[in-house]
């Protein structure tokens, strides 16, 4: 019997697909076609010279590398690029709108003692690089810098100022200026330290600006301790290990040997370091003393207890043994930014970004008081508005620090801390009664109304402001309350606090391209600045108007 003509493929699939099938096939087909040309056409990369082979650093860098090719990550694979793939992570954040007043007249926050964006935003700056948007957090920008508060004198371990004056972006609104000083304690009056480094030394952790600037930044920590205190290393890569235990101040060469030993390599098991840390920590606890893990780190843990709500419980139940955390942050490429302000906040401590030794020894040398001592924990704003005095308000930043309003008699309630020594500053936009700001519309209520009072129409006051703040070692809040009366200054003529400030807060309004930035401008930011100054012993303002020009040329 002769063989029948095999039936080509092609038509046995147009007999039994519907249309839609065949046309899915096709695509794939083609897509398939042209991803196997893009990759023929890609040379491989070149061998290394037979006559050096890579150092191990160099080679965990190698094997860490990510390439792409016509678009599509190829994980593990050598095609195209020579860069390391960025893989930095920040929290999303949406600028706090304007607040009507009549409709919502408490604004309820926990304060922010963190100061990482400031330094993030520098070192992108210095780059050459515009930073990402989120970030920018613009209340960490304006709380990296100090102002001239006067310090407390009465009960309360911190004092308060607020100020008013035209607003320098929308000369029809108003900024409101609300400053707080922490108590200034001398580093020799400090309470007795039990403190454990705790080191990420994984293979993320080996270029210069990471586990080397690490190691630098803890010399200078070690050269500040007193007999009394006491330091115990951590280090974690694939597993975590006692490196050091805990050992008296006197002894700083010990310490400084230990640090010296570290090396990187390995994978990140950031979790079990932070158990094995904690437990130390306890184990060495100084009653009325400053009992704090120090975890330096890019924040990239992989391995063992990770995820953020993880994280969250675990640094949860520690704080409750009055035992804080001090987050600091170092590197480029994977800093895990949102996950090391989440540990901070968490842990009733501060997080801060190192980019050079020089932000190092701000930190852990200059305001070494104020990133380790705490004098008030949960310290929480609410701020009601006269109706009659602002139509509309927006707090400027804070954005992941809003609190409802029955969270400020929440005594459960966690909020920030404020360490010794440490400045405080926020900062609003007021709309005036006849301002022209557009309101979104709400229909009106069917079973109650809403109106001002005669009372406050004819009331001096623009705001009463309350803080809620316990001691340390307490679990009940104490109250303060002060009202503040209407009254506005031209910008010009207020304080260099206000104008600085609010220059900082002008920046982070261009950077974060804010829908709020209305007049806003660079040559306005550093005509500001540049005018408030002030002492500047230190050199960090101006360093910002440096920043300014940076920025300004990105854009």
């Amino acid at each position: 019997m002769p063989r029948q003509p095999r039936t080509p493929l092609s038509q046995k699939l147009a007999a039994t697909l519907p249309a839609t099938a065949l046309l899915l096939l096709f695509a794939f087909a083609c897509h398939s076609a042209k991803k196997e040309a893009a990759l023929e056409m890609v040379p491989p990369p070149p061998p290394p010279p037979p006559s050096a082979a890579p150092a191990p650093a160099q080679m965990a860098r190698l094997q860490s590398l990510s390439y792409t090719a016509g678009g599509a990550q190829e994980s593990g694979a050598l095609i195209a690029s020579d860069q390391e793939m960025n893989t930095e992570e920040y929290g999303r954040i949406t600028d706090n709108p304007f607040h009507e007043t009549l409709r919502d007249p408490l604004s309820t926050f926990s304060i922010d003692v963190d100061r990482a964006s400031y330094s993030n935003v520098r070192r992108f700056l210095n780059d050459r690089q515009k930073p990402p948007r989120d970030a920018v957090r613009i209340e960490e920008m304006v709380n990296y810098f100090s102002y001239d508060y006067p310090d407390p004198t009465g009960e309360h371990p911190f004092s308060i100022t607020t100020e008013i004056a035209t607003c320098p972006w929308n000369a029809k609104n108003r900024i409101l200026l609300i400053g707080l000083q922490g108590e200034r304690i001398d580093t020799s009056e400090l309470p007795p330290a039990n403190l454990v480094f705790l080191l990420d030394v994984s293979g993320s952790m080996l270029d210069a600006n990471k586990l080397p600037l690490v190691k630098s930044a803890l010399r200078l920590l070690v050269d500040q301790l007193r007999p009394q205190d006491r330091v115990a290393i951590v280090a974690y890569a694939g597993s975590a290990g006692l490196v050091l235990p805990s050992t008296p101040g006197k002894e700083k060469g010990r310490i400084a040997e230990a640090i010296d030993r570290l090396e990187g390599g390995g994978s990140t098991a950031g979790g079990e370091g932070i158990l094995l840390a904690y437990k130390i920590a306890r184990e060495s606890f100084v009653e009325g003393g400053n009992n704090r893990v120090i975890l330096a780190t890019d924040g990239d843990f992989n391995v063992g207890v990770s995820s953020d709500g993880e994280l969250e419980r675990l640094i949860e139940a520690k704080r409750q043994e009055r035992i804080f955390l001090t987050v600091l942050g170092f590197g480029t490429g994977n800093v895990k930014d949102s996950k090391m302000e989440l540990l901070a906040d968490k842990g009733n401590g501060n997080y801060a970004y190192i980019d050079t030794i020089q932000e190092a020894r701000k930190v852990l040398v200059q305001e070494i008081g104020a990133t380790l001592t705490t004098i008030a924990k949960d310290v929480k704003l609410q701020i009601e508005f006269n109706p009659a005095k602002v139509r509309a308000y927006r707090l400027i930043g804070y954005e992941n620090r809003l609190l409802r309003a029955e969270d400020f008699h929440d005594d459960a309630k966690d909020a920030g801390e404020m360490g010794a020594g440490r400045s405080v500053t926020a900062l609003y936009e007021l709309v005036p009664p006849d301002g022209d700001l557009e309101i979104a519309k709400v229909d009106p209520l069917k079973y109650q109304t809403s109106a001002v009072a005669a009372t406050a129409a004819a009331s001096p006051e623009l705001l009463t402001l309350k803080l809620r703040y316990k001691e340390p070692d307490a679990d009940t809040s104490r109250l303060l309350t002060q009202t503040v009366l209407d009254a506005t200054t031209p910008i010009a003529a207020a304080s260099e606090n206000l104008r600085f400030a609010a220059a900082v807060a002008e920046l982070g309004l261009l950077l974060r391209e804010s829908p709020y930035r209305s007049a806003a401008s660079y040559d306005q930011v550093e005509t500001m600045a540049s005018g408030a100054l002030g002492g500047d012993p230190d050199g960090y303002r101006a360093e910002f108007l440096r920043l300014v020009q940076a920025a300004e040329k990105l854009d």
